[in-house]
């Protein structure tokens, strides 16, 4: 191997170069700058950017709002991390580790800051009695796929879509073991899924709205354009639930949430109301 890394004896940060995506985060946490955070008229105030993890709570607010939950209307506001909006005081007050999505409930006679996607699923099901089951194995078997998620997809983000997509040159070990485990995470659930319906079982829940997102995407064609690179077609149960689970209205309303790229119809950058979300979808040919 020609040009190789040898590591100071200490590291520094000498992330400073041209990538945009190498060279947003720090050492150091905390917020860079004063801005307070927007505040709509709904109890719910959610903060995030419509990635794979954001879309996992518009998803879940939009299936809450279609059982005719009204407590679930929300305001959700664009956090445009390519410029740093992440880093705002306003926003740390609400996460201090500065990732989206974030979440203010406003609806006790105390403020409530979640954050991490999962915690925020957590958060949204039990308050709303919905998409976890109450006891057994079944709200087991949903724990047990959710936290799988979030210790599986980071492999498929920040590693192999990291270095698939974004760094600045292509290297082969890097892709190469990632690409492996993303496979053998889209093994992991192509067999579950052979047995059934949904992840954790014949109920969908919140470790659906949770895997899709990623894998859903993936296999699907919207993720890194790496389809064919990961021969995703291979995996046919994992297709067929996400197909499955994007035919359902709410995921189709919830995953333009809080997007700014993409075709008119796909995007909607602050959600105020079931009719923003109305006017956009109604865009589409």
């Amino acid at each position: 191997m020609t040009n190789q890394y040898t590591p100071p004896k200490v590291w520094q940060n000498n992330t400073n170069g041209a990538n945009k995506w190498a060279s947003i985060n720090s050492p150091e946490s905390g917020a860079r700058f004063d801005k307070q955070l927007p505040v709509g008229k709904h109890s719910l105030q959610l903060y995030s950017l419509g990635t794979p993890n954001g879309q996992k709570v518009t998803i879940l607010l939009e299936e809450l709002l279609a059982l005719g939950i009204k407590e679930a209307e929300y305001d959700a506001y664009l956090i445009n991390i390519g410029e740093k909006d992440q880093f705002s005081s306003g926003f740390v007050a609400v996460n201090p580790n500065s990732k989206i999505p974030a979440l203010l409930d406003k609806s006790a006679d105390e403020d409530v800051t979640v954050f991490e996607s999962a915690s925020i699923l957590v958060h949204l099901a039990e308050k709303f009695d919905q998409f976890l089951p109450k006891d057994g194995k079944a709200r087991t078997q949903t724990f047990n796929w959710l936290f799988w998620a979030q210790g599986s997809a980071p492999f498929l983000g920040g590693g192999f879509g990291h270095f698939y997509a974004y760094a600045d040159e292509k290297q082969e070990y890097p892709i190469n073991r990632f690409a492996m485990e993303v496979k053998r995470q889209l093994d992991v659930l192509d067999k579950q899924l052979a047995s059934n319906t949904f992840v954790a079982g014949e109920e969908y829940t919140i470790a659906d709205i949770a895997i899709w997102p990623w894998y859903g995407n993936l296999v699907l064609g919207n993720l890194y354009s790496a389809a064919e690179f990961l021969d995703v077609a291979s995996y046919k149960n994992v297709t067929r639930w996400a197909n499955e689970v994007l035919a359902r209205p709410a995921v189709q309303r919830g995953k333009i949430v809080n997007t700014s790229w993409g075709e008119p119809w796909e995007m909607l950058p602050n959600r105020h109301s079931a009719a923003d979300i109305d006017a956009v979808l109604a865009l589409k040919p």
